[in-house]
């Protein structure tokens, strides 16, 4: 039963440490998408700088293609997100349907234990009433014993009475 409990602690370390490891993943996701926007603040300042260079059109254009460009990846990164949080979720909802399968087989095993401890404390129960009860027939067998051996005397001296009445 330890081995069975000690194999079941391991295995819900085991997904902790993947449920800590999803959720330090979706910490540098956020990070990469804060450094993604950094970079594209930085590309619309240097835009800025640049545009007394390049006509307005052109400047335009650029921004229109950086902007797509930062769309996708933002889309792409949200679809991973979403799936990140989808396998999150059904990581949660199998560790909690496990804590709750062990939750009833602990208690089923609890309380087998209970009947088990019971039941040796009946057998013991009975083992030391078995015990006691042969100890008082042994008793009671030596005490018949004697009973039998002074009714012999008593018919021996009643007989030995009688004889010496009738002598007298």
């Amino acid at each position: 039963m330890e081995a069975g409990l000690s194999e079941m602690r391991n295995e819900l370390q085991s997904r902790d440490a993947l449920w800590r490891r999803i959720q330090l993943e979706c910490q540098q996701l956020h990070k990469e998408l804060l450094k993604i926007r950094e970079y594209k603040d930085m590309q619309e300042i240097q835009i800025k700088h640049q545009s007394s260079c390049v006509p307005l059109t052109e400047q335009l254009e650029n921004k229109n293609t950086e902007r797509l460009l930062l769309a996708q990846s933002q889309e792409h990164q949200r679809e991973e997100l979403n799936e990140i949080r989808n396998h999150l979720y059904q990581e949660e909802q199998s560790h909690c349907a496990e804590q709750e399968r062990m939750k009833t087989e602990i208690s089923d095993l609890t309380e087998e234990l209970h009947q088990e401890i019971t039941i040796a404390t009946i057998m013991e129960k009975a083992s030391l009433l078995e015990r006691q009860l042969k100890m008082e027939l042994e008793i009671k067998d030596k005490l018949l014993a004697k009973q039998q051996l002074l009714d012999f005397r008593y018919k021996v001296i009643q007989s030995e009475n009688t004889y010496l009445k009738e002598m007298v």
